[in-house]
């Protein structure tokens, strides 16, 4: 009887998933650059509901600049559906913003992109199973928001992980090259 119960519990709560995110971004994609097995390593969901998309050329369509912007939010698939995970691109960025977060206790992100700066850390209490990350490249800035991430795992090594796998192909394909730059 004991171990029937027991492997109900088990059931109700199963095993946290440890497993560092991919080093390297592979299909299946969501969004058309987020890999779907990161998403589901740093949410816990398996089959979560994905909206949204990432557009490199909106800035030649409306003011002919060279930038992209959009993004990919990840919902729990029941209940009320809230939010786990949004992924944004814009041309918003700022290197005094990353330092204002570093002087509030953010971390400096590791090098991802030449020429790029970034802060990441937990969001809340350390309990909490929140973080984010940002990355600013010029004007363009790429975060990595972990709204509901998984208690037990590292989210904050997970965001990072997410903006390793995705920042280098959003921010250099939003950003023009120095000689591809327009007058």
């Amino acid at each position: 009887m004991l171990s029937l119960l027991a492997a109900c519990r088990q059931e109700e709560n199963p095993p946290i998933d440890t497993r560092p995110l991919p080093s390297v971004a592979a299909s299946p994609f969501v969004c058309d650059l987020v890999p779907l097995e990161a998403v589901r390593l740093m949410t816990g969901l398996r089959d979560p509901i994905i909206e949204g998309a990432f557009d490199m050329t909106v800035g030649q369509q409306i003011d002919k600049l060279d930038y992209g912007t959009g993004s990919c939010r990840v919902y729990q698939p029941t209940g009320n559906k809230p939010k786990a995970l949004q992924i944004t691109l814009s041309p918003a960025g700022s290197e005094n913003e990353v330092e204002w977060e570093i002087s509030q206790g953010a971390r400096r992100l590791p090098e991802i992109v030449p020429g790029a700066i970034g802060s990441y850390g937990q969001n809340g209490p350390a309990d909490d199973a929140r973080a984010a990350a940002m990355l600013v490249h010029g004007y363009d800035r790429v975060i990595v928001e972990l709204i509901h991430g998984v208690k037990g795992r590292d989210n904050a090594a997970d965001v990072v992980a997410m903006m390793k796998l995705i920042a280098p192909k959003l921010i250099l394909d939003a950003t023009p090259a120095p000689e591809q730059a327009k007058d």
